[in-house]
């Protein structure tokens, strides 16, 4: 294998890649995507790979700057891949973000929206209150490293600070080091999930998920009982599965956050998919209820409807709301959810939406009032992969909108593509919504009409 040429090079940076990387073509035509670059500067590069049809690379000066460059808030950015966006001005990354949603939309969809919705933001820092920080006992250094994984996911970031998680979760950080550190088990402990809600007497909202490989010892149970009581958090092991997942500190924590617009309070598990940002959130479940244009005596369907962040609220103006999810414990947790709230117009069904659901009762055709017999309205949020497979197979006629809420570009400009051009459908509206500040990573909503 012929040695990788890290020669300094100049390049000129036209453009920005999905990931948040610049954009630069070399003399021969070959591209390649430099991290740390913006459009409209000049850098020095070094490669640090190649392929066939393209580069990557780093930068290493900056030779002409972007008026849209900014210093980075975090010490550890360009180490850290927790973020890839934040020497870019905030206003300018939701537009980047929303080029990247209308090229998708072109480029695989060959679609169009009729409107471009504003989009959505809300605070850029400390709003990441769900996700997972690896654990490393790395000896070089004689310390645990607790932390997001590096841009070269072979590593673990060794941080001090994180300004994107919730304040209470980035002053943990060091702490969370040094207990790993001094357990028995610190070598067994791969990595720690955390999930925030709203403070109960006993906790302060915030629950931490310890994965162990080995069973621990009694001084490690201790050691843990006794943080997670100085902290006011509730803790829980995971020494398997997700099944495996049982508390140790409070006996049986209550984890819930509420939607105050709406009169919703959601309760959910430490391992639950909850949205990330609770600010974007709330605005989110307005801007989708808004494009519903739910009237009275109208059924709506949530499809990959989770716990009911939306389903719930969506209660509160159609006559019936029936969602979806291919994950049966959080079917439960939401059935439980519409009983706690007292929607009894709610309904959850189990149901892998990646397979054939023709056996399944809500998959009915026409608008009606009794029960399972069709829907006036279509609400998805799926995962990645997007929602092709269920879109093929549900009964559209009669439907008079459909609000797609996306996690990624790609899939929904496919899904966009296959109604309107396959099945008729016009995309009247499309937008972008900032969940993930700081990340290249591109949340967008879709409405459709007949």
């Amino acid at each position: 294998m012929a040695r990788l040429d890290q020669t300094p090079f100049p390049a000129d940076i036209l453009d920005l890649s999905h990931d948040g990387r610049g954009v630069a073509r070399l003399d021969s035509g070959k591209t390649v995507f430099i991290g740390g670059a913006l459009p409209g500067e000049r850098v020095m590069a070094k490669r640090t790979a190649r392929s066939r049809s393209f580069d990557e690379a780093v930068t290493l000066e900056v030779l002409q700057a972007s008026p849209d460059r900014v210093e980075p808030r975090c010490i550890h950015f360009g180490t850290c891949g927790g973020c890839a966006l934040q020497h870019l001005e905030e206003s300018k990354q939701i537009l980047a973000k929303q080029r990247v949603l209308q090229e998708n939309l072109e480029r695989i969809g060959h679609v169009a929206p009729d409107a471009v919705l504003p989009p959505l933001t809300d605070a850029a820092w400390g709003y990441r209150r769900k996700g997972r920080f690896s654990v490393r006992r790395v000896e070089k250094k004689g310390k645990t490293l607790v932390g997001f994984r590096e841009r070269d996911p072979r590593f673990v970031a060794d941080l001090s600070e994180c300004h994107t998680v919730i304040p209470r979760v980035g002053a943990l950080i060091t702490p969370l080091s040094a207990l790993v550190d001094g357990l028995d088990a610190r070598r067994d402990v791969p990595q720690i999930e955390f999930i925030a809600g709203d403070v109960t007497d006993d906790h302060d909202g915030l629950a931490l998920v310890f994965r162990h490989l080995q069973p621990l010892s009694d001084g490690d149970r201790a050691a843990l009982l006794a943080f997670a009581q100085a902290q006011r958090l509730a803790l829980f092991l995971q020494p398997g599965g997700v099944d495996s997942v049982h508390p140790l500190w409070p006996a049986d924590p209550q984890l819930s956050f509420r939607l105050p617009d709406w009169d919703i309070e959601l309760k959910f598990r430490p391992l639950d998919f909850i949205q990330v940002n609770a600010g974007l959130n709330r605005k989110m479940i307005a801007r989708t209820l808004e494009l519903l244009d739910v009237q009275p005596g109208e059924r709506v369907l949530d499809l990959f409807c989770g716990l009911g962040n939306f389903t719930l609220p969506l209660a509160r103006v159609a006559d019936a709301v029936v969602g979806v999810e291919g994950d049966s414990g959080l079917v439960v947790r939401a059935r439980e959810n519409a009983g706690h709230n007292g929607l009894a117009n709610a309904q959850f069904h189990a149901a892998d939406l990646a397979q054939d659901l023709s056996g399944h009762a809500w998959m009915r055709a026409g608008p009606s009032a009794a029960p399972g017999a069709g829907f006036d309205r279509l609400l998805l949020d799926p995962p990645r992969s997007g929602a092709d497979v269920v879109l093929r197979q549900l009964p559209l006629k009669g439907l008079k909108r459909i609000v797609y809420v996306s996690c990624h570009p790609a899939s929904l400009a496919r899904d966009a593509g296959y109604l309107v051009n396959e099945r008729g459908w016009k995309l009247r509206a499309a937008g972008v919504m900032d969940m993930f500040p700081h990340t290249a990573h591109v949340e967008s909503i879709a409405m459709f009409e007949p």
